[in-house]
Order: structure tokens, then sequence, then C-alpha cells
């Protein structure tokens, strides 16, 4: 079998079967198998993973639904019980032999709460590989889990080409920015001399490739509840504690926070649930909320301001709150010299290149390892594919074209080449 169909295959059954961040147990004990078969020594969930330092991940309840449905559903029995607390990431490494640096590359493996399109022009149903629940791979990570399987078998296969120690980082819950610090803390590339992600898409059109895109914006995922006290509405109404109230009044105020003039900075509040029925004081009210800001000292202005609107909220109604921070990234410029390799490496697969892009655009937890990398010294970029898009990223509709696969696997392939050449 061709790599290409391979890569093919694994793209259409991981679309097929998506799992939500810190969930992905079906998808990394097959990404497991795979690599063990192809010889990587592995390292799965605890041993890459800090628990302390996981963000947003689900309940316990949760985690055990899901290891059910996985078991039911093609996960490799030998690698599931490692993964089942829901620490899904994975590290291969293949050392050479041969003195050389530490070359890492990381791919993510999460998909989305969106339910997929089931209009009869949508290819994936086409084709008999649209999601089979309520979830959906709407931005393409089960094509970066695929490219990452595919450099695997590429490296592989030419290893006696090769000098140093390559790691293949296969990480969870990069969706809400939360699965990579717990990574880094766990010291998966502390002695890491190159460090590349990558993405496909994001507006990159096919047979284009970008070296670095350094636009990421810093950000902060927050949950907040308000507890007040239930009431009669309309036989007691000066009872109550009108959760509901404070909770509306802080969206209203978060909208309301001054931009900043160092640059770009956003808030929105996603998500707000209140009440329990029509005539009850409202005892309870949750919002979801993000910040974002072009540093990650924009973002913390943006994060304290919100801290204040949402307390002085719970103070005018008179109801208690709680704050948790669910998912976080910070902001990142890639290496140059890096990401010129990776032009390097693009050209001489025919892509059309380019060096750099420095506009804001969304966030990626991928800054954690960018800039722990480059604080020890070492270089880091985060580059992007370019392929033909159905629709948007994150919409019911998302679809690539396969055909980008295969040129990625390639470009990453000779930057591994090339860069094992370097001390």
């Amino acid at each position: 079998m061709s790599l290409h169909t391979k890569l093919i295959n694994w793209r259409r059954d991981f679309h097929r079967h998506p799992e939500l961040g810190f969930l992905e147990m079906r998808t990394s004990t097959i990404v497991a198998d795979t690599l063990e078969r192809l010889g990587y020594d592995l390292k799965i969930g605890r041993e890459v993973m800090h628990p302390d330092f996981t963000m947003g991940k689900p309940d316990q309840e949760e985690t055990s639904r899901h290891y059910v449905w996985a078991k039911e559903n093609g996960a490799v029995s030998k690698y599931l019980d490692q993964v089942a607390e829901g620490y899904t990431g994975i590290v291969a490494t293949l050392d050479t032999g041969v003195p050389g640096p530490e070359i890492a590359f990381r791919v993510d493996m999460d998909a989305l709460p969106i339910y997929e399109s089931e209009d009869i022009s949508h290819f994936p149903l086409q084709e008999d590989f649209r999601s089979i629940n309520n979830e959906m791979h709407a931005c393409g990570h089960d094509v970066h889990t695929s490219i990452g399987l595919g450099l695997a078998t590429l490296l592989m296969d030419n290893k006696d080409d090769l000098k140093g120690r390559i790691k293949l980082i296969f990480q969870p819950a990069e969706e809400g920015t939360r699965g990579a610090r717990s990574m880094v803390e766990a010291g998966v590339v502390d002695n890491t001399d190159y460090f590349i992600a990558s993405h496909i898409g994001t507006g990159v059109p096919f047979n284009h490739f970008l070296g670095s895109n350094n636009g990421f914006l810093a950000t902060t995922k927050i949950d907040v509840s308000f507890k007040g006290v239930s009431s009669h509405a309309g036989g007691q109404p000066e009872e109550g504690k009108n959760a509901m109230l404070a909770a509306a009044n802080a969206v209203i105020n978060l909208n309301a926070i001054p931009r900043h003039s160092g640059g770009a900075t956003r808030i929105n509040v996603g998500e707000l649930h209140a009440g329990s029925g029509r005539n009850v004081i409202a005892d309870s009210a949750s919002l979801k909320i993000e910040t974002r800001g072009t540093t990650s000292e924009l973002n913390d202005y943006m994060k304290q301001y919100a801290q204040s609107v949402i307390q002085g909220a719970a103070q005018m109604f008179q109801v208690d709150y709680h704050i948790e921070t669910v998912g976080e990234g910070t902001s990142a410029a890639g290496s140059t010299e890096l990401a010129q390799v990776l032009v390097d490496a693009a050209d001489s697969v025919k892509l059309v290149t380019k060096l750099e892009e420095n506009k804001p655009s969304g966030s990626e937890d991928a800054t954690f390892f960018i800039n722990r990398v480059q604080e020890r010294g070492g270089q880091a970029s985060y580059c992007i594919f370019g392929t033909d898009l159905a629709a948007g990223h994150h919409n019911e509709k998302f679809d690539v074209n396969e055909d980008s696969m295969l040129s990625a696997v390639q470009t990453l392939f000779e930057t591994a080449k090339l860069l094992s050449e370097k001390q």
C-alpha cells in the first residue's frame, strides 16, 4: 500500500471516530500501536503529561463513559488502560545512535463538539467516513494525526540517513488550549534543539506553505459560576439573591472593558446558562468566557479586568462567585532560522513558499512548547500547510483536500534530514 493511500485511510478512520480533548482514547491507542509496530520507543499518558497542569479535563464520569465507547469502537486494548484516566498524550522517539540534535515534531489529535453536516454534498458523507457520533473533526486534527503517522513511517524507513534523536509528540486537547502545557511541564521538550508544530489550512491555499506563523494571540479560557438564593418571584422576591442578574450584568460589562493601545485585545462570552423556572429567582448561573491579546501581557490585562468585572457583578447582587481557568495559551514568535530550513524543505517538494507571517490570528497552545524550547536555547516554529477547504475551520461542513497530506509529510521529512546534519 502506498503512503498516500495509508494517509487517506488513517485520516478517514480518525475522522469517522472523533474524540474530544483528553478523551482521545481510541485515537491514541491506534497511534501507539502503529508507532510501536514501526519500531519507536514509546512513552504514554502520565509518563508525558503532568497532571497538575491539565486544564479543563472532563470529570471521571464522562471519562469512564468514553472509555466504554472507545473499547467498543476499535481502541487497541494493549494500550487502553494506559490512557483510561484521560491522559492520552504520546511521545515516540527514534534514536539513530549517531550524534546529532534532538528534533521534535508535534501534532494534535482532538475533535470539536460540532455535529457534522448531513448534507448530501458533504464529501465525508458521500464516501462514508462522516462522524459516527455527535462530535466532529472540524479543524483538521484527524489530518494532523495522520501526517504524524506518515512522518513516522518515512523517518523509520530512512533512519540510516539520519542523525541525533527525533521525537514525535501526539498532543491531546489543543482545542480550548488545554493539553500542551501538561506535556511541557512533564519535560517532553526540555532537551529539544529544534521544535516544529504544524497545521493544515487556516486560509493558506493548496500547494502553498508558510514557514512560521507568528500571529497567535495569547488567551485564557475561564468558566465562571454565580451562586445566589432561590425564592418565589411573586411571593417573596426580596428573599432571593439573583445569580442570573449578576451573570447578565457581568456579560454587559465584560464587553465594555476598554481595549488597550498596546495591541489587539479580545473578549467573548460564548455561553450563559441560568435559572430553573419563570417564577423562581435564579440561584445559579454560569458563563464561559475567553480573553485574548497580541502578547501575554495584553491578555493578562484583559483577564485581570474581567476578574474585577465578575467580582463587582457578584457584589452588586450579593451572590457568591467562582472562577476557574480551563485553558490557556501564550504568545510566541517562531525562529526565523528554523523557518528558513522549513521553507527550503518545502521548496524541494515543489510547494509555493512564504517565510513568515505576523498578522493576529487565533490562539494555539503549541506556544508553550515554542517558548520552552527557545528559553533553553533551541529554535522553534509553527508552520502551515495549505489546502482546499470545503468550509471554514470549526464549521459543520469542514473538509480538506486529502492530496495535501503527502506533501506535508515529505516536507517535514526533508526538514528532519536537513536539521539532523546540524550540530
